[in-house]
């Protein structure tokens, strides 16, 4: 069952927090800019109400919380209804997908990376935005998670067991991202690499199952 109960109780809550919080969420759109592609048929898994789809010029997304789908859909997003596990969408059918704070909520991440592997095209691409459980905002996001109504049920993870799983679904080819670097406040800075940023981005690229290099 998908974490969804507090988002769809609250989605209202959640979507307000990006016009609260506009400098993290433009740090976090400008980290998945960097390497989302430009041109091509893409999908948001775990779209929520939006936010990210729209400034990444993303039409079609997958959501299950039925509050969210309904505000992605107002921001003129066509939401299916799923899951990350099982998607249904055909074989070979997109150049890209996104994930967007998605992975900390899955049942099965295994099974969401290998339909990701799945829908998309021979050589299409995987962006993951996350919470870097070994950075310092993942920590602090890890100690204080049973005050948080979204995070209360959520699994953190580090870049390398990402990594690790995405390898085993058949993708290579890792580039990083990284974003809201400790001590910044106002003009918040996307670099290359990981380690530093609490938001970490993670593109990927489909390669034939078997042999990823």
């Amino acid at each position: 069952m998908a974490k969804i109960s507090a988002f769809d109780r609250q989605a209202a809550e959640y979507d307000a927090w990006f016009e609260k919080n506009n400098a993290l969420y433009q740090a976090e759109i400008d980290a998945l800019r960097s390497v989302v592609p430009a041109c091509g048929h893409g999908v948001e898994i775990g779209v929520g109400t939006g936010r990210f789809a729209v400034p990444l010029g993303i039409s079609v997304g997958v959501e299950p919380s039925v509050e969210m789908a309904e505000l992605a859909r107002f921001r003129g997003i066509e939401v299916i209804d799923g899951v990350a596990e099982d998607l249904s969408l055909a074989d070979n059918s997109f150049d890209f997908a996104v994930m967007v704070t998605v992975v900390c909520f899955l049942d099965d991440i295994a099974k969401a990376f290998q339909e990701a592997w799945r829908i998309l095209k021979h050589e299409g691409i995987l962006v993951i935005g996350f919470i870097d459980r070994e950075s310092e905002l993942g920590r602090i996001y890890s100690q204080k998670k049973e005050q948080s109504i979204f995070y209360r049920d959520a699994t953190f993870y580090s870049v390398c067991e990402l990594e690790t799983l995405l390898t085993e679904s058949g993708f290579s080819g890792f580039s990083h991202r990284q974003t809201l670097l400790p001590g910044e406040t106002t003009h918040l800075n996307v670099v290359e690499g990981y380690g530093s940023g609490g938001f970490v981005v993670i593109k990927a690229q489909k390669a034939e199952k078997g042999r990823q290099t």
